[in-house]
């Protein structure tokens, strides 16, 4: 008799969730306000994590900013500064756990309690897998997937006090569906999704309902990452690279929306629904047709002629 009333809560659930994804598909869904909230944005460097900087900023959240590269830094920094919040910025190597750590520590002695964290940084190889050398191959793993491990465990303990927070991962669009040449940051963005998904379960199993999740799954971004990349020339406009401040007002919106999942755009869907569904030879049908196969090769080719020219370390 308990099986059968669960299964109609269950169908009952099931069928409210559907519904309220429709309706917020045609209808605007409320934003909430972060004004005052301190959020915590890694890479905010590059072309993403600036971007998303600026906009948390617009929303009054007060910002604490990691990058490697402390002069791109500190200039998203201060753009930030000039939309009135308070920005705090670090050096931070997120390839190394102690260095996370250590940095988390500083975060909480001279700025505060995170409530909001955007697991944003991102790197690639850009190699052949067997021309890879091992350490840039450890590297994309390191950053991509390792390092949310570690950031979750530096600042997820203090939301959980409070049962106030959200945690927000800046994954791809091909961390749901893979594409040849790229092996590291597909495992590693695969990982990143897995990842994602599995604290959410286990934050709602724990009733830490205050506590949201968003995974955002973008195309390929237009920030250089992965120029060269294209697939078959007639379907470059129907999917072309997005742009990054449309990408990072998406994600916004999703953020804002308590939303807890967003693929960009949303024609992303339904190769993540195909793969699931149709057979494995049907799928290498249409990524063959669509030229997936060999899309990456172009952006191999630019990443060796700069590593040639010394404009990438080897």
């Amino acid at each position: 008799m308990i099986i059968i009333v669960d299964l109609l809560l269950m169908l009952i659930d099931l069928t409210y969730s559907i519904l309220h994804a429709i309706i917020q598909t045609f209808l605007r869904p409320r934003l909430k306000c972060i004004d005052g909230e301190l959020c915590l944005i890694t890479g905010a460097g590059g072309a993403l994590g600036r971007l998303f900087a600026l906009e948390f900023a617009k929303e009054g959240s007060h910002l604490v900013l990691w990058d490697c590269n402390t002069a791109a830094n500190e200039q998203t920094a201060e753009m930030a500064r000039e939309l009135g919040v308070q920005v705090h910025a670090y050096t931070v190597d997120l390839s190394k756990r102690l260095s996370i750590y250590e940095t988390a520590d500083r975060v909480r002695a001279e700025v505060g309690e995170v409530s909001i964290l955007v697991n944003n940084a991102g790197v690639v190889a850009g190699r052949r897998l067997l021309d890879c050398p091992d350490e840039l191959l450890e590297r994309t793993m390191l950053v991509n997937c390792h390092a949310l491990f570690w950031m979750t465990k530096a600042f997820l303990p203090q939301m959980k006090e409070k049962n106030h927070g959200h945690l927000v991962t800046i994954a791809s669009a091909l961390g749901l569906f893979s594409t040849a040449c790229v092996e590291d940051y597909c495992a590693s963005k695969f990982g990143a999704v897995g990842f994602h998904e599995s604290l959410t379960h286990d934050l709602l199993a724990e009733d830490m309902n205050g506590i949201k999740t968003t995974l955002v799954c973008p195309y390929i971004v237009d920030t250089g990452m992965f120029a060269g990349c294209e697939i078959r020339k007639e379907l470059r406009s129907l999917i072309p690279p997005l742009e990054p401040l449309y990408t990072v007002q998406e994600s916004m919106k999703a953020i804002l929306g308590e939303q807890q999942m967003i693929c960009i755009p949303r024609i992303m869907y339904i190769p993540f629904l195909t793969r699931a569904l149709l057979p494995w030879e049907a799928n290498l049908a249409t990524y063959r047709f669509m030229g997936g196969d060999k899309c990456m090769l172009p952006f191999i080719k630019n990443v060796e002629l700069k590593t040639s020219n010394g404009h990438i370390k080897p």
